[in-house]
């Protein structure tokens, strides 16, 4: 071009795609585990079938879209002590133009993986006794699945058997609810949790703050270890301390060798 022996740029024909990368997490909007017990309580006072969802976010690291596609089958859930689940999909809202069957929504495979993985994930004993307690509350889903829609646009009860997952316009409104309740109003004016996706945040930094190795915290979550360390790396409390520290025995080691 610069020659001037082309009529045209020929670069303006080729398409170019971004890479997508994953922002890192404003820590702004990580809550702590008081806070978190408290939404989660507020969810139990007024959407009691709720309480388990936003709990697997929380304390598994769920997306909600793993959630939404959770069944009974995929849960160990003793009665006390910790339990596991083993994730084989998601249940994604995509818009009917973008589905193979026409439906707003349809079940997939895992984030970033292929139809055959699975994903293990150990849980809490909070959350097993939350799922326990959800189980015997309320009644499953077709096939088993634990988080459906149970209501119509109205609020009227819908009758069993529950066809769909739960919509994320009913979590959404739920969660909102909850932030109002457990919040103060300085808080809810924040970014502090202010989407369930948040609770998977807080979950994840709160696995990288107590020890938990990186790599077991990334498949764990379903992440690359790069992209875990790139997203969470603001949310990683008293790592300054931590380095500082190391710094000063090693110099103090040193000091002591001569």
């Amino acid at each position: 071009m610069e020659l001037e022996l082309l009529d045209a740029n020929p670069m303006r024909r080729v398409k170019l795609r971004l890479a997508k990368t994953e922002a890192a997490i404003d820590r702004r909007v990580v809550v702590n585990p008081r806070q978190a017990r408290a939404q989660l309580a507020a969810v139990r006072e007024r959407d009691p079938a709720l309480e388990g969802f936003f709990a697997c976010l929380y304390y598994a690291g769920l997306r909600p879209a793993e959630a939404r596609n959770l069944r009974l089958d995929d849960c160990n859930l003793p009665a006390q002590g910790w339990g596991s689940l083993v994730l084989t999909g998601s249940h994604q809202y995509s818009g009917s133009a973008w589905t193979d069957s026409g439906r707003p929504d349809e079940e997939r495979e895992l984030k970033h993986r292929t139809t055959r993985d699975i994903r293990r994930v150990p849980i809490h004993p909070e959350l097993v006794e939350t799922l326990n307690r959800h189980c015997e509350q309320f009644p499953l889903g077709v096939s088993g699945r634990l988080f459906v829609t149970r209501t119509r646009r109205a609020g009227l009860p819908l009758a069993p058997p529950f066809q769909n997952p739960v919509s994320m316009g009913i979590v959404h409104s739920a969660w909102h609810r909850a932030r109002r309740k457990a919040l103060t109003a300085k808080q809810v004016d924040s970014l502090l949790a202010r989407r369930p996706y948040d609770l998977r945040h807080a979950c994840l930094s709160t696995w990288l703050n107590a020890g938990v190795p990186p790599a077991q915290v990334a498949t764990w979550a379903g992440h690359g270890i790069d992209v875990l360390l790139r997203v969470y790396a603001n949310c990683l409390d008293g790592q300054e301390d931590l380095a500082r520290g190391r710094i000063e025995e090693a110099l103090r080691d040193a000091q002591t060798e001569t």
